[in-house]
């Protein structure tokens, strides 16, 4: 990524994927009561050590929402790479899935949009049809369809974390592609949000160790994450360490 051409100006792209993400944010921000985090209040703007590439890293909390990460991380108008991702993890009140979605260029289109799960789908099978068998035609449909590659991730870590109705794909980087992005994003935010809506609460002797497995595994899918090297090579290891950490809330204030 960091020897890309830098002479391919893909900022239409980058400026459409980013704005999904807002229009996304928006919707979450309309739903819960978010409060931004002051432990990344100098990461809103960052660059790299040769200030070619740029980065915003913003994260909030709330009464339902444990830590909600909007970030992007580029340079469309140098590089052909470019980044942004929307995370949500909710508190342990309840037990619907955390929500994930990551766009990048590279050049092509590259999409992942996921349901986090937050308990063992191979033997709780009541969580498994409630909140994964609704998105398998959705899967089953797209592996099929010809504008569209599987993205298959070199990362044992990261194949594990995906749920099994991932939505993880690369596509030319067209107008056709991008509008099949939103659509799949709102879908999955709009159906996320039902469930919020109508989820049991989570008896209280239970929150505590949900919490525990939550945090494990943001912290964990942020620090394993292969392209971790990237970052270090781009911004130096202090700066690329407060971005892994920020990411699961490891410097959080909020609480």
């Amino acid at each position: 990524m960091t020897k890309q051409p830098t002479d391919l100006n893909n900022k239409a792209v980058f400026d459409q994927l980013w704005g999904i993400t807002k229009e996304l944010y928006q919707k979450l921000e309309a739903r819960f009561q978010l409060h931004p985090d002051p432990s990344v209040e100098n990461l809103q703007q960052y660059s790299s050590l040769d200030g070619n590439i740029k980065g915003s890293l913003t994260a909030f909390s709330g009464e339902e929402v444990d830590w909600l990460v909007h970030s992007w991380l580029g340079n469309p108008e140098k590089s052909n790479f470019s980044s942004v991702r929307l995370t949500t993890w909710l508190k342990s009140h309840i037990q619907v899935p955390h929500l994930a979605f990551g766009f990048s260029t590279l050049p092509n289109i590259f999409f992942y949009i996921d349901y986090i799960p937050r308990t063992e789908l191979l033997t709780d099978l009541a969580y498994l049809d409630r909140y994964y068998e609704p998105v398998n035609q959705t899967f089953l449909k797209l592996q099929d369809d010809s504008r569209l590659k599987v993205f298959t991730s070199t990362s044992l870590y990261l194949r594990l974390f995906q749920s099994p109705v991932s939505l993880c794909y690369t596509g030319a980087p067209t107008f056709d592609t991008l509008e099949l992005t939103r659509t799949l994003a709102h879908e999955t935010l709009d159906r996320w949000l039902t469930w919020v809506d109508a989820a049991e609460l989570v008896p209280e002797d239970v929150r505590t160790t949900l919490a525990s497995r939550d945090l494990a595994l943001r912290r964990t899918s942020a620090e394993r994450d292969p392209g971790n090297k990237f970052v270090t090579q781009m911004f130096g290891s202090e700066l690329a360490d407060k971005l892994v950490r920020s990411l699961w809330g490891g410097d959080r204030i909020s609480h």
